[in-house]
């Protein structure tokens, strides 16, 4: 197993972690909620040192493209999952997100059916990175307002990089055969 696979496997390892941790019964202590965030930084990190091993040091492998993409989406929808608990989140906010994780994944099997890469988009990219900034705040604080503004953050870059990934591949859909509906 190569450096970058490795990497995304801590990741895996990581997310039952936070999760844990973030399940203990004082979670509203502020030292339970700095761990979370310790590990939680620690996998987002590694999620940018996997890819950028595998693109610069040729590690890019079948396995890696299955598991990266599942870690970031369990990474974050465990994070989005506990605070609906806690009722840190409202429960249709984060069908949003996890819709649209799903929606673009479909999106993306459809076109590799056909033999199409969808790579991944700039507003992909600022959706992740504004959601991992936006869950660490709102894992410092359970303050209305910043959570408010939190989570309005995600569900609007949410809506939006999964719009344009819509927008811009929509031949994906149109074209004849690939479906089973």
């Amino acid at each position: 197993m190569n450096t970058a696979n490795k990497l995304t496997v801590l990741r895996m390892i990581l997310v039952p972690v936070f999760v844990l941790i973030l399940l203990i019964p004082a979670r509203l202590t502020m030292g339970v909620r700095v761990a979370a965030l310790i590990v939680f930084i620690v996998a987002s990190l590694t999620d940018f040192l996997d890819g950028y091993i595998a693109r610069h040091y040729n590690q890019v492998t079948d396995f890696g493209k299955f598991l990266d993409p599942l870690a970031d989406k369990l990474l974050i929808m465990a994070a989005l999952l506990v605070f609906v608990g806690w009722g840190q989140m409202p429960s249709w906010c984060a069908m949003v997100i996890i819709a649209r994780e799903f929606a673009v994944s479909g999106l993306r099997m459809v076109a590799a059916s056909g033999g199409l890469v969808i790579a991944a988009a700039w507003s992909g990219k600022i959706k992740t990175a504004s959601s991992i900034v936006a869950i660490c705040i709102m894992l410092l604080t359970a303050a209305e307002p910043v959570n408010t503004i939190c989570i309005a953050v995600m569900v609007v870059t949410t809506l939006w990089s999964g719009a344009e990934y819509f927008i811009k591949n929509r031949h994906v859909l149109q074209g004849k055969g690939g479906g089973d509906g």
